[in-house]
């Protein structure tokens, strides 16, 4: 049985944190990160970076975190009986980038490892994460690239993963009280060791490490396009989907609160600006109303 590195894991998601900040101030061009390290008092902390207020993005927010305790939060022993009575571990990068422009979409992403010990048996872990783009404009070019950087990262781990985690992730980000997807999805796994340790490690990794190569090309082309009132608005009104998915459905989210995590980390991925309005329907035939004619149907990109 392959050997557990929690080291080597927590190793990688500190790499991933800074690289990934790194590349986002680069293409940013203006704002830097500001970081804040915070302990838990039941047991581990984490280092949040925040960026405000850009030239390119008017929120973003990179989260580094590692958690223990010795009991599960009844969020996770409801998904995961066998749970119950185990000290645990988590440790994950999670991040959300919101874009100034509304032709420029919100992205999201994280990956995580979990371990449940017990004395005298056998470790329960696994890995999990993805990304996911949310579109207010969309271009289909954008979402072919978006998705064949997935594509491309899944494709030395088999045939079979991109379309089942692709299809994972159409699933997990839909809105069941709106009937409609968040975005135009990517990957997303979870519960991932039936590989092994080493093979469900080297997998989050790709996936980790490919976010940059999918989102930097696209804020790049979208940054300077020009935009009006109109189009904000409907970026502000579209934000609110977003963060009703978080705090409604995220298993993330209710885990992180559950357990005692730091609220301003956990909630680091709401938007700076959204708005709500009654019974909103967009103009036939418009722009607007293409992203959810259009967009937002769990079509297959590739």
């Amino acid at each position: 049985m392959q050997a557990v590195d929690k080291n080597a894991v927590k190793a990688y998601l500190l790499s991933l944190q800074d690289n990934i900040c790194q590349a986002l101030e680069r293409l940013d061009g203006k704002a830097r990160f500001e970081q804040d390290s915070w302990e838990r008092d039941a047991g581990g902390g984490g280092i949040s970076r925040v960026i405000t207020d850009g030239a390119v993005i008017e929120k973003g927010g990179v989260n580094f975190s590692h958690v223990m305790g010795d009991q599960m939060p009844a969020s996770a022993t409801a998904h995961r009986p066998e749970l119950a009575g185990r000290a645990f571990e988590a440790m994950g990068v999670s991040l959300v980038i919101h874009p100034h422009n509304p032709y420029a979409p919100t992205s999201h992403a994280n990956v995580r490892f979990f371990i449940a010990e017990k004395p005298g048996e056998e470790p329960v872990w696994w890995f999990g994460g993805g990304f996911d783009l949310t579109p207010y404009y969309g271009f289909d070019e954008d979402c072919i690239h978006w998705h064949q950087t997935a594509r491309n990262a899944c494709q030395p781990f088999g045939d079979e993963v991109y379309p089942h985690y692709k299809r994972w992730c159409d699933d997990y980000f839909y809105l069941k009280h709106r009937d409609e997807p968040r975005g135009v999805g990517g990957l997303f796994f979870d519960d991932l060791n039936e590989w092994g340790f080493d093979k469900s490690f080297a997998f989050t990794q790709a996936v980790g490490s490919a976010y940059v190569d999918a989102i930097c090309p696209i804020l790049e082309k979208r940054q300077a396009t020009p935009y009006g009132e109109r189009e904000k608005q409907f970026q502000l009104y579209r934000r609110g989907r977003y963060v009703e998915f978080n705090l409604v459905f995220d298993r993330g989210t209710l885990f992180g609160l559950q357990s005692g995590g730091r609220t301003e980390s956990i909630l680091m991925s709401l938007p700076p600006l959204v708005r709500w309005e009654y019974n909103y329907q967009p103009e036939p035939g418009s722009a607007e109303a293409k992203l959810t004619d259009y967009y937002l149907t769990g079509r297959d990109w590739l």
